[in-house]
């Protein structure tokens, strides 16, 4: 069968069967797609590793009728430093489940992938503030999307703020967080962001509630 090779982070991972995992895998080529594989919980197999959750790479597969099945990978990035902050995990887990709820099958979605590999970068970066990269992910994920409503009170908003928002919404997943506000600023980039999921997201995600428990 042919190998195809896809880039993409993983999702989701859920034991399948006794030794294998099926995975939910956000590609840029092909969108969200389910992966199934097989016998990577016996001992000693090299692959283990490269099923969890964040994990970010090629993925070598071969295509079935409903799924594709994992016979490579050249892993890029495991993201381990979020293991070791419970904030940063949680929160960085919301983020895959916010682009669970939005990507879709054969879509192609590379900036939806840039954009959670950019902002789990900036998560276990100590100068960013987690609250300022949640906020600024948020933002950017809804305007991805194309579901940006208007911003509320716009002439009663900090210079910064809007200075901030336009970056944002204009930017590349890959210059996104290449800067840096005021506490005031940032507390309304919370308010405006908090309003934008509240208006245009239908799910409730429960990395969220963890973290808010945390």
């Amino acid at each position: 069968m042919d190998i195809i090779g896809l880039h993409g982070v993983i999702l989701k991972s859920a034991d399948h069967a006794e030794f294998d995992r099926r995975i939910t895998l956000l590609t840029a080529e092909r969108g969200k797609i389910t992966v199934f594989c097989r016998a990577v919980k016996r001992p000693g197999n090299r692959l283990m590793a490269a099923t969890e959750p964040f994990t970010f790479g090629l993925f070598n597969l071969t295509e079935g009728k409903s799924a594709y099945n994992l016979r490579d990978a050249e892993i890029s990035e495991y993201f381990e430093a979020l293991r070791k902050d419970l904030d940063a995990f949680y929160l960085g887990s919301y983020f895959l489940e916010f682009a669970d709820y939005y990507s879709r099958e054969n879509i192609e979605d590379t900036p939806l992938l840039s954009l959670i590999y950019t902002s789990l970068l900036a998560l276990i970066r100590e100068d960013f503030d987690n609250r300022f990269v949640r906020s600024v992910f948020e933002i950017k994920i809804i305007s991805i999307e194309g579901e940006l409503p208007g911003i509320p009170d716009e002439g009663k908003l900090l210079p910064g703020t809007l200075h901030a928002m336009e970056h944002i919404i204009s930017s590349t997943p890959s210059n996104l967080y290449t800067f840096k506000v005021s506490p005031e600023v940032q507390s309304e980039l919370e308010r405006l962001s908090g309003h934008f999921v509240s208006r245009c997201v239908r799910k409730e995600f429960s990395s969220l509630k963890i973290l808010k428990e945390l």
